[in-house]
C-alpha cells in the first residue's frame, strides 16, 4: 500500500549536503549539550530536524514575542510529562536593551521517574498539541562553536608515535563539533602541516599612519579577547563598556589571552583557544594598519559558547553602534564586525527558524556595519549560522540582500597556493567570499606551554635544542581555519572603508559605503 505523501521518506540530499560529524561528549558536556539526532528525535509532521548541539533541559524565549504567553503554553504541555518550565532571569546585560532572550530551565516536577526533561521533545510536544504559532520566538539553547583547527597535534601524549600528520583524523577536538574528520582534511592541524605552532616573523612591523582630519575605521571582534603584544597594545582596546556594563568576561583569572592552560589537566599543555583572539586582531592589524580593534572576551580558552550568552554580547553591542549613528552619548562607533563562531540550525528552511540572532545583526548592519562571519572547519556544505545569514548566491537563503543595509559577508579559506580552497573550508551558495585562511602568520601571546623540545644541551656556552613545540615567546604563530579568514578580510574591508571615512557619518552613507567595499573585494552586489 502507497503511503500518504507526508509520510514518504525525504528525498536523498545532494552527495554534498552532509551534516558534521557530532562532537566528542567531553566537549560539550560543561554546557549540559546534547546532539539532536534526527533518527532517534521526537517528530512531528511536517517537521525534519538535522542535527545540531543543544543544552538539553533549556529553551529561550525571544523578547519580541509574549514572553508570559509562551511560559503559559510550555508549562500546559510540560504537566503530563512530569515537568515543569521555570523561568530564569532575564541577563542583566540585556534587560533595558531592545533584542535579548529569556530562558527557561526545564525540571522533574513530580515524584514518579521520568525522562530527563529535553528542550526538542518539549518543543515538537508543543508544535503537534498547539501549533507552531503557539511558540513562535521559542527555540533551543544551541551551543556555539568558535575555534581553527587542532591546536596540539600531541593529543595521544606522544608526538613521535607516527611520522605522518594524518594519524589521528580529527583536528576538531574542541573548537569545533566535527569528531571524526577525514585523514586529509586533519593534515592541517598538524604542526608543519597549518596547525597552531611557532614561527619566526623576521619582517617589519605594520606602519599606521598619523592621525588625519577624520577618525580611523574602527574594527571590532568577538571572540576570546587579546592579549598583550608589540603590534597590538597601542591598537587594541579590551575595555570597551556599555554605561560600565562589561561585555563578555572580564576576570582576568580566566582570561586565555593571558594563561595558555586553563582547563584539562594539570600538564601545561596550552588550551585549544588560547591565543586565539591574538592571532585574530593580528590578522586585522595586517589587513588595516590603521583600523583601530575593539577586542571582547566571549570565549573561554576551551570553547564552545551558549547562544544567549553571544546574544547578550551582540545586542550589548548593537546598542553601542545605535547611541554613535544618532548621537547619544556612551555610543561606539564599529565600521565592521568580525565573529568567527558558529552553529548548525536544526530547521533553517522553514517557518521554525528562530531569526532573534540575526535581527541583532540586520539592526548593526542598517546602520552601516559589515558583519563578517566564518564559514566553519567541518568541510561541508550545511549552513552555519551566522554566516548563511548572508545572502545565497542562488537566493535560497532564508535572508536576502537589501541595499538599505550593508550586507553580511561569510568568508571560506584558501589554501597558501591562493588557487585553491582549502579542504577543510565549509562550502556551498552561502559562502560568497574566500581569502587567505590556512597556515596563516599572526600574533601570538607569549606562551611557554608544558611541552619540551625532544633534545636539548649546551655546547660552547650556549643552549641548543629542537624547537619547541608550545614555545610561542617570539610573538608568532602559524595557525590555520575559517576563523581566520574572516579577521583578514575584515581587516581588508577597513582598509576601502578607511578611504571613504570623510564622506560622512549618516547611516545611509554608512550602509551604501559598506556595500560599495564589500562589493569591490568580493563582488557582492544587493542585486
Amino acid at each position: 500500500m502507497a503511503l500518504p505523501d507526508d509520510e514518504k521518506r525525504p528525498a536523498p540530499r545532494k552527495p554534498l549536503d552532509r551534516d558534521p560529524n557530532p562532537p566528542r561528549p567531553g566537549v560539550i558536556a560543561g554546557v549540559e549539550g546534547r546532539v539532536l539526532d534526527p533518527a532517534t528525535a521526537l517528530t512531528v509532521r511536517g517537521v525534519r530536524p538535522r542535527p545540531t548541539v543543544y543544552v538539553g533541559p533549556r529553551l529561550l524565549i525571544s523578547k519580541s514575542v509574549d514572553v508570559d504567553g509562551a511560559l503559559a503554553v510550555l508549562r500546559a504541555v510540560a504537566k503530563p510529562l512530569g515537568w515543569d518550565v521555570v523561568a530564569e532571569r532575564e541577563d542583566p546585560r540585556t534587560v533595558n536593551l531592545r533584542f535579548g532572550v529569556r530562558p527557561v530551565r526545564l525540571v522533574v516536577a513530580s515524584d514518579r521517574a521520568t525522562i530527563a526533561p529535553d528542550g526538542w521533545t518539549l518543543l515538537q510536544q508543543t508544535r503537534a498539541q498547539f501549533g507552531v504559532e503557539s511558540v513562535r520566538g521559542v527555540g533551543l539553547e544551541h551551543v556555539v562553536f568558535s575555534g581553527s583547527l587542532e591546536a596540539n597535534p600531541y593529543h595521544s601524549g606522544n608526538p613521535y608515535h607516527s611520522g605522518n600528520p594524518y594519524h589521528s583524523g580529527n583536528p576538531y577536538h574542541s573548537g569545533n563539533p566535527a569528531a571524526d574528520a577525514s585523514s586529509p582534511v586533519a593534515s592541517y592541524g598538524a604542526a608543519g602541516s597549518g596547525g597552531r605552532q611557532a614561527v619566526a616573523y623576521v619582517g617589519p612591523a605594520p606602519v599606521r599612519s598619523d592621525d588625519g582630519p577624520t577618525r580611523r575605521p574602527v574594527v571590532a571582534l568577538l571572540d576570546t579577547g587579546c592579549g598583550s603584544h608589540p603590534w597590538l597594545d597601542d591598537v587594541v582596546r579590551t575595555e570597551v563598556t556599555l554605561d560600565g556594563t562589561p561585555i563578555g568576561y572580564v576576570d582576568p583569572d580566566t582570561d586565555p589571552e593571558a594563561h595558555g592552560d586553563l582547563t584539562g589537566p594539570l600538564d601545561g599543555v596550552i588550551d585549544p583557544l588560547s591565543g586565539h583572539g591574538t592571532f585574530i586582531a593580528g590578522l586585522v592589524h595586517q589587513g588595516c594598519p590603521d583600523a583601530d580593534i575593539i577586542a571582547w572576551r566571549v570565549v573561554p580558552s576551551a570553547g564552545p559558547i551558549l547562544e544567549s550568552d553571544l546574544v547578550a554580547s551582540l545586542a550589548q553591542i548593537a546598542e553601542l553602534a545605535r547611541r554613535h549613528r544618532e548621537g547619544v552619548p556612551g555610543g561606539q562607533a564599529i565600521d565592521v564586525l568580525s565573529l568567527s563562531m558558529g552553529y548548525y540550525h536544526e530547521t533553517p528552511e522553514d517557518e521554525l527558524f528562530d531569526p532573534t540572532l540575526f535581527d541583532i545583526l540586520r539592526d548593526l548592519a542598517a546602520g552601516g556595519t559589515v558583519v563578517v562571519c566564518s564559514a566553519g572547519n567541518d568541510a561541508t556544505s550545511r549552513p552555519s549560522f551566522p554566516a548563511a545569514f548572508a545572502p545565497w548566491a542562488d537566493g535560497a537563503g532564508p535572508y536576502g540582500a537589501a541595499r538599505e543595509v550593508a550586507p553580511i559577508v561569510s568568508v571560506g579559506a584558501l589554501n597558501p597556493n591562493l588557487a585553491s580552497d582549502a579542504l577543510f573550508t565549509n562550502a556551498g551558495p552561502w559562502v560568497r567570499a574566500h581569502v587567505p585562511g590556512a597556515a596563516l602568520v599572526s600574533t601570538m601571546p607569549s606562551f611557554q606551554g608544558g611541552l619540551l623540545p625532544p633534545a636539548r644541551m649546551t655546547a660552547f656556552g650556549r643552549v641548543r635544542e629542537a624547537i619547541d613545540p608550545d614555545d610561542f615567546r617570539g610573538g608568532f604563530a602559524v595557525w590555520s581555519g575559517t576563523s581566520f579568514a574572516a579577521p583578514l578580510l575584515a581587516g581588508r574591508l577597513a582598509t576601502l572603508i578607511a578611504a571613504e571615512l570623510g564622506t560622512g557619518e549618516e547611516p545611509a552613507t554608512a550602509v551604501s559605503r559598506g556595500w560599495a567595499v564589500v562589493e569591490n573585494l568580493t563582488g557582492i552586489s544587493p542585486d
